[in-house]
Parts: structure tokens; C-alpha cells; sequence
């Protein structure tokens, strides 16, 4: 199953509508997971839940009879959803402020438009890129921090296909962060290497010809190495 991000989950949700609390009919909030295991410590499964956050909802106002009847704990709980399912479960909370500080506010949505927006002009440039062959540009987008991560990984991608020898050298021991970016990056460098007969000289870590006998940076013999 493919690697998703945070960002691309919460792109996902994002186009959907939002579910309905079954107890009280009220929209019910996105709310991002806290960075804590709950239950048997398997975590929570998702980075974002639904929570019904309606003080007047019976989920919630039933809900501390029920916890101080059979628990003897001063608390009640909500009503939960796990996006894209029809899955409704209940979240414990111990005040009517409990787990507010973890709703996605309009902030936040628009932050997540802006790197919607972001990444569709840096897929766009890629895909002229890709057609006039451009791999400095690709090189320069894969380089840089402020891409959105999927525009890094398209770039990863393409610079192993159009990259010259040259784009190896600025990629080639650098820690980009991110599991999926690395990887990509790493099957990049295998894939110039593949498209030019290359390799690196396991002595002195310089590009050589792959069928190459003996180092010409270093004049080592590789022969078979």
C-alpha cells in the first residue's frame, strides 16, 4: 500500500462532505488526533477524526449519568467518526473544553488550500519541465525546502528520468527528511546511473564508467568490484 502523508489524508477529507452526529444531527468537527496511543497503545489509526462538539447533543449530556453511574468518573464523552466510514464510536472528555484545542479552525483549511494551490503550480511547472527536458529547473524544485512535499517527490521522480550526470553530486549524501522523498531520491541517482553506463568508484565515491577496470579519478582497480 502507497506511502500517504498527513497532508494528502487530510486533502482526502477534505473533499468529502462532513458526516452528521447520528445522536443530534449537527455537523460534526474535523479534529486532529493528539500525538498520544489511547486503548491497547495501537494509536489511533488515522491523524484525523470527526468529533460532534453540540453541548446539547445526548451523546454528550447523557453521557455523565452514565459515566458517574457505572464508572464513578466525573466525565461523559462524544461522539466520534473516522473519515470516510460510517464507523461511530464515542471519545471520552472530562469538561465541555475537552479536546477543543485539536479542532482544524478556518486557519487551518486555508493553509491546506494554499499547499493545494501550491502543489498544482508546482505540478504544473514539472509537467513543462518534463516536456522541454529542463532538469536544472527540476533539480532546483526537488532542492527546495519550501515545495510542498509531493511537488519534491514528483521532482525526485522526473530528475531520474531527464537529470544529467551533474544532478547526482547535489543529492547524493544529503538527508532530505522524509522517508518516501529519500527513496525516491535514492532511485533516482540508480536511475541516471542506469541511463548514462555508470557507477560510483567504491574507493573514492566519483562517477566512472560502469564497465570501467580502473578508477580514473583515483586509479584504483574496480574490475569486478
Amino acid at each position: 500500500m502507497a506511502f500517504e502523508t498527513k497532508e494528502q489524508v487530510l486533502e482526502q477529507i477534505l473533499n468529502r462532505a462532513k458526516p452528521s452526529c447520528p445522536h443530534c444531527g449537527e455537523e460534526m468537527n474535523l479534529w486532529e488526533v493528539p500525538p498520544v496511543t489511547v486503548g491497547d497503545g495501537l494509536g489511533w489509526g488515522t491523524p484525523y477524526l470527526y468529533i460532534c462538539f453540540n453541548d446539547q447533543c445526548s451523546c454528550y449530556e447523557g453521557g455523565w449519568d452514565h459515566m458517574k453511574e457505572n464508572y464513578a468518573q466525573n466525565a461523559s464523552y462524544r461522539c466520534m467518526n473516522y473519515p470516510g466510514t460510517d464507523t461511530y464510536e464515542i471519545l471520552p472528555v472530562f469538561s465541555s473544553m475537552g479536546g477543543r484545542g485539536q479542532v482544524i479552525d478556518d486557519q487551518v483549511l486555508a493553509e491546506q488550500e494554499a499547499l493545494e494551490d501550491a502543489t498544482k503550480r508546482g505540478f504544473s511547472v514539472l509537467a513543462d519541465c518534463y516536456v522541454s527536458k529542463d532538469g536544472p529547473q527540476v533539480l532546483k524544485m526537488l532542492l527546495d525546502v519550501t515545495e510542498p512535499m509531493r511537488v519534491r517527490v514528483k521532482a525526485a521522480e522526473m530528475i531520474g528520468d531527464i537529470g544529467e550526470l551533474g544532478a547526482i553530486e547535489p543529492i547524493q549524501n544529503l538527508n532530505f527528511g522524509n522517508k518516501v522523498l529519500q527513496e525516491k531520491v535514492e532511485a533516482a541517482i540508480s536511475n541516471i546511473h542506469k541511463r548514462f553506463f555508470t557507477r560510483e568508484c567504491p574507493f573514492c565515491a566519483e562517477i566512472i564508467k560502469k564497465r570501467a577496470k580502473v578508477c580514473k579519478h583515483c586509479q584504483k582497480e574496480v574490475a569486478g568490484l
